[in-house]
Parts: structure tokens; sequence; C-alpha cells
């Protein structure tokens, strides 16, 4: 098993264990390789949910410029949202996963088709 395999199982139990979710794995894959290398770097492959410029910089590149969302007040409640249903004082929010919840409150699979 590659070490790309290794962190989409491990993912994928995340979102079980943690926001009670069956991984739609094809989704979890494609995700998980558009993160490209940050996946395998410590501080990289996970988001930091109380930092604000982190935040800004998920809305800016990935919620408007990957999935092609218009920048306005739904971005924040959709981070918000999946902050909590990852969980608020979780404190180790995977890239990838964090991510997928964001792709998946959106609805924009269509952007990893």
């Amino acid at each position: 098993m590659s070490k790309q395999d290794e962190l989409i199982s491990k993912y994928a139990a995340d979102l079980k264990v943690k926001c009670g979710l069956t991984a739609d794995m094809d989704l979890l894959t494609k995700v998980t390789k558009g993160c490209g290398p940050a996946i395998y770097d410590k501080d990289a492959s996970t988001v930091s949910a109380s930092d604000k410029e982190e935040m800004e910089r998920v809305k800016k590149n990935f919620l408007v410029e990957k999935l092609g969302l218009a920048a306005d007040a739904a971005l924040d409640a959709g981070l918000a949202k999946v902050i909590d249903q990852y969980g608020r004082t979780n404190r180790n929010k995977h890239r990838a996963v964090f991510y997928y919840l964001l792709v998946k409150h959106f609805r924009r699979e269509s952007a990893y088709a």
C-alpha cells in the first residue's frame, strides 16, 4: 500500500469517527490528490481553523479559485458549519478531510469530475 493510499484510508476513518460519515472514496481520493504534496508535510497537511489568515487562504485559494464559488457571506457560513461538523475542539483537522467536507457542503463534486 502506498503512502497516499494509507493517508486516504486514515482520512476515511477520520470522517467515520469524527463526523459520522461514510466517505465517497472516489471523491476523497480526488480531493486528496488535489492537495498535492501538502498531505505529506506535517504542518501543511492540517488546517488551523482558529487562524483567520489560514481561513482566508482556504476561502480564496480553495473555495473561490478551485470550486468556483462567489466570494460572499455564504463562504463564512459554510466554513463555520464544516468546522463544527469536524469538531471545533479537534486540533488535528486534516486538510484533505476538511476540503472534502467543504466540497460536500457546497455540493461542488463536479469540480473533481
